[in-house]
């Protein structure tokens, strides 16, 4: 399984977030101010995020055995999971209660060019991280929609580093805007609301992660494209009568099962069923390098059609 663009969007998020992390709580020690604390907090969870992550990535790359005969690929997108859920307890959770705190006991935030250095400085880390996460994942990308191509796309951690580098954007923005008009104004209790206000953002973003991830995990198929080729490929090989069922599962970002039933012409031998079922397996692997497993039922049309109408009667309601 190929991750090598993915360990390359990690590897970069994870030494922004580190040194960004014990910047961040340097100066919201000295300054006490709590959108400066959480934003520190986002950048821990982050850091850690990246480890687990790369955790997944070598948890998922172990070889197929008798107790996983389909290998591990999709502990990735459990990690991926459990990434979402330390987003949304640890960093949407802390900020909040944080920025709460804040709000029932302001106080003025001091050293406010250290804040908005270390700031300013947090910006262009997060910047520089997120825009490698752009480019892997402009390459995947092609001419879909941005919210699409996340909607198709089987690699979570490059979406899970975009999701993470865009709320941290948002966040310095946030902890920027909130201390600064709370020292203009004279209202501490601004930098309590923009603390919530990142926890607010980190949980919107830990519920979309949750929910790609989810989908993930519970077992995703190929791409339609993907699948519309497959068939064509099938249509196309000699003594095949028609295609009963098309059934896709990616099991990793580049591990894709791959189930066939097809109806083959009667007086077909089993010799040339063998071959025909060889040479179909070979251009579809050959054309989707991405499809691994390939498993091929032959069963006619009204066989497969009866089986399918009695499995409906057994479990309908």
């Amino acid at each position: 399984m190929a991750h090598g663009g993915s360990k390359k969007v990690i590897y970069a998020a994870f030494a922004g977030n580190f040194l960004i992390a014990i910047t961040k709580f340097a100066a919201a020690l000295i300054s006490g101010s709590s959108a400066m604390f959480s934003e520190a907090i986002h950048s821990l969870v982050d850091t850690g995020n990246q480890v687990l992550l790369l955790y997944g990535i070598k948890r998922s790359n172990r070889p197929a055995d008798e107790a996983h005969p389909f290998g591990y690929g999709m502990e990735l997108y459990f990690w991926t999971f459990v990434v979402a859920i330390l987003i949304f307890g640890l960093g949407a959770g802390i900020s909040i209660i944080e920025g709460i705190l804040k709000i029932l006991e302001p106080h003025p935030v001091t050293n406010l060019g250290l804040n908005f250095t270390v700031l300013g400085a947090a910006i262009i880390f997060e910047g520089f991280a997120w825009y490698v996460a752009y480019r892997e994942f402009q390459k995947t990308r092609g001419r879909r929609s941005f919210i699409n191509a996340i909607r198709r796309s089987k690699d979570p951690t490059v979406f899970t580093v975009l999701f993470e580098d865009s709320a941290a954007m948002l966040g310095l923005i946030v902890a920027f805007v909130g201390i600064w008009l709370g020292h203009e104004l004279n209202m501490p209790v601004l930098d309590g609301v923009a603390s919530v206000l990142i926890g607010v953002i980190l949980a919107v973003t830990a519920a979309l992660l949750a929910f790609e991830s989810k989908g993930l995990l519970i077992g995703e198929g190929a791409q339609h494209d993907v699948v519309q080729g497959v068939r064509k490929i099938a249509e196309k090989t000699p003594g095949i009568l028609a295609i009963n069922e098309v059934l896709t599962m990616h099991f990793g970002p580049e591990d894709v099962l791959l189930n066939l039933s097809i109806d083959f012409a009667d007086n077909l031998t089993s010799v040339e069923v063998e071959r025909a079922i060889s040479e179909m397996e070979r251009i579809i692997k050959l054309t989707y390098p991405q499809i691994n497993r390939v498993f091929i039922e032959a069963q006619s049309i009204a066989a497969h059609k009866r089986d399918l109408r009695a499995f409906k009667e057994e479990t309908a309601p």
